[in-house]
């Protein structure tokens, strides 16, 4: 795993995503695929619109406007500006939304959410994951997981707590610390939390995509972070895992009429197959790539690399034209 010239306490928005087996050869350059960082500017810092929210969630705005006023749920107001609302808070208003659709009340929904959001755990606190990482504390990492995933969810999880820690792993291995071991419990920490992470909304829409590490690579984090954002999206994903044949993907692809999209990640150059990306296309899929493996490979106009997690998600849960 090699970082983008990450060091601890340097901006997290910087730094290279984890491999979770510890390796360090392979170098990327800022903007590289195999990043999956976030934007430019983070979401709750640019934000969204109350607009762009009803959309994305299928609400109408004077719902959304009614429950910040009402619940205090969604951005706080400040004066001469829009409220800009962030992935927090639109991960709450999932949960409430969820609640509702089982039978709650909005008023019992919102007490629910705001106590969840009630939490001991510090947004972006990922020095103290980093310090029960090294701890190799197997109880502290979970708890500390499953508190921020609960109050901020999936993609404000990874890039502000998970992200910043794994950088900070790498800086030390590069100036000879012999840690891999803390990377690769990390690692399995955070696969072992989203797998029993309950997404607030139950995945219900048509879109679906097929997400599948390319045949011998077996770094599989990133899909299971994407895995999760897409489920909190309301959007399914089928999870083929690590070190996938191609014909296992043409199978997979073959076995459902709604012709998903496929995304296909790689570390490594030697695991960028073309024969992948030629199998999905096959099958009528919209192909995304991912992972520093693509970044010297000549695509062809049929895939699509992603750089973030967000544009992942975005692509993924946007029109599909002709389909």
């Amino acid at each position: 795993m090699a970082p983008n010239d990450a060091t601890p306490g340097s901006d997290p928005e910087a730094a290279s995503p984890p491999t979770g087996r510890g390796a360090r050869s392979t170098a990327r350059t800022p903007g590289g695929r195999g990043e999956l960082r976030p934007a430019d500017l983070p979401p709750d810092v640019h934000g969204y619109s109350v607009r762009a929210v009803a959309d994305r969630l299928g609400i109408p705005t004077a719902t959304l406007r009614s429950w910040n006023r009402r619940y205090d749920i969604g951005p706080s107001r400040e004066p001469g500006k829009h409220r800009r609302y962030g992935e927090s808070d639109i991960a709450a208003l999932r949960r409430m939304l969820a609640l509702i659709r089982a039978g709650a009340s909005p008023a019992g929904a919102a007490a629910v959410v705001t106590e969840r959001r009630r939490t001991t755990a510090t947004r972006g606190d990922w020095e103290s994951l980093l310090t029960a990482a090294f701890a190799l504390d197997a109880e502290a990492l979970p708890a500390l997981l499953d508190e921020h995933l609960i109050a901020y969810g999936v993609v404000d999880t990874w890039n502000m707590l998970c992200r910043p820690a794994f950088a900070a792993i790498v800086a030390r291995q590069l100036a000879g610390e012999a840690c891999v071991d803390v990377e690769h419990l990390l690692s399995w920490s955070t696969t072992a939390i989203l797998h029993s992470y309950v997404p607030p909304t139950t995945p219900t829409k048509a879109q679906a995509a097929v997400l599948a590490c390319t045949g011998g690579e077996t770094h599989v984090l990133p899909l299971e972070i994407l895995r999760a954002a897409l489920a909190e999206r309301g959007l399914r994903a089928w999870m083929l895992g690590a070190d996938v044949p191609t014909a296992a993907l043409a199978d997979a692809l073959a076995r459902t009429d709604r012709r998903p999209d496929a995304v296909l990640w790689s570390q490594h150059e030697s695991t960028a197959l073309m024969s992948a990306v030629r199998a999905c296309a096959a099958a009528g899929a919209r192909v995304f790539v991912g992972g520093p493996g693509w970044d010297s490979v000549v695509l062809p106009a049929h895939a699509t690399p992603v750089t973030t997690l967000a544009d992942a998600v975005d692509r993924i849960a946007g029109p599909r034209n002709g389909v």
